[in-house]
């Protein structure tokens, strides 16, 4: 058996969309996003994104046919590692399929990684922006004491699974990922592991009964679920979403809130203290 990865840093979660030019223009208006790079491809229009310190790649294909049955969806999530040849040696050493590989960075087969395209660059995109970015990203002060909506960063992102206990396994044995806490999700029938991985949490949940957890995971199969933000506070969170007419309903975790993916192109945001 092949290593293990050792991840350095999470550098972006990749994000599905319909429509580029709007996507980008609703999540500036609705959130003050920052559009920081633009990755136009003869396949896809991608670009970066930048929401409390938090990036995001949007892919966009030109031709959505593929991808309407499906809809919009958090694809994957890029982790910056020391050396692309070694990953790639041992993603292929585990018999994990490339589903993309462009040299400096490659994704791996979502079907072999309960759902996520986990994608390994050399890079650290906080910490070495690129040249030819369009503007440098806001410092987290701002995002936490001008931006309204109060943001301290992403708490975690959390990948839903219909086997708990194998996914946990999987990504402790390929990312060296360590549980960090365990928790009841009542509110959606689940069951979750928090895990350590490199400078990110990532939470795996796996219905323990019927519920939305279990609905989300018969419709979308295993997969990122959601992006979880934190604030400073859930009460100028809610004010803050009701002057926009963003809906807000319970989140998985108790006490956090969950942007209806209606108001969201589709794609889940929580947020929680």
């Amino acid at each position: 058996m092949a290593g293990s990865i050792r991840c350095l840093h999470m550098n972006h979660l990749n994000v599905v969309l319909e429509d580029f030019d709007a996507s980008v223009e609703h999540l500036r208006e609705r959130f003050g996003a920052q559009f920081v790079f633009d990755l136009p491809r003869p396949e896809w229009h991608a670009g970066l994104v930048v929401i409390g310190g938090v990036l995001f790649e949007l892919f966009v294909p030109h031709e959505y046919l593929l991808n309407a049955r499906y809809g919009p969806h958090f694809v994957g999530v890029e982790y910056q590692v020391a050396n692309v040849d070694a990953v790639r040696d041992t993603v292929l050493g585990r018999g994990i399929r490339i589903v993309r590989d462009i040299g400096i960075a490659l994704h791996t087969h979502p079907a072999d990684c309960f759902g996520v395209a986990l994608e390994f660059n050399y890079g650290n995109f906080h910490a070495d922006p690129n040249p030819t970015w369009i503007e440098p990203m806001h410092p987290a002060v701002y995002w936490r004491d001008e931006h309204p909506l109060g943001l301290t960063g992403l708490e975690r992102y959390s990948v839903a699974v219909s086997d708990l206990d194998a996914a946990v396994a999987f990504f402790h044995d390929l990312l060296g990922a360590t549980p960090s806490y365990e928790a009841d999700r009542p509110a959606v029938a689940g069951r979750a592991v928090g895990l350590a991985l490199a400078d990110s949490t990532v939470e795996i949940m796996a219905p323990v009964g019927d519920g939305p957890l279990r609905t989300h995971v018969d419709r979308y199969g295993d997969g990122v679920r959601s992006a979880v933000f934190s604030v400073r506070s859930l009460d100028q969170a809610r004010q803050y979403c009701a002057e926009r007419g963003i809906r807000l309903y319970e989140g998985d975790a108790t006490g956090s809130l969950a942007i209806a993916p209606e108001d969201n192109l589709g794609v889940r945001f929580e947020l929680t203290e």
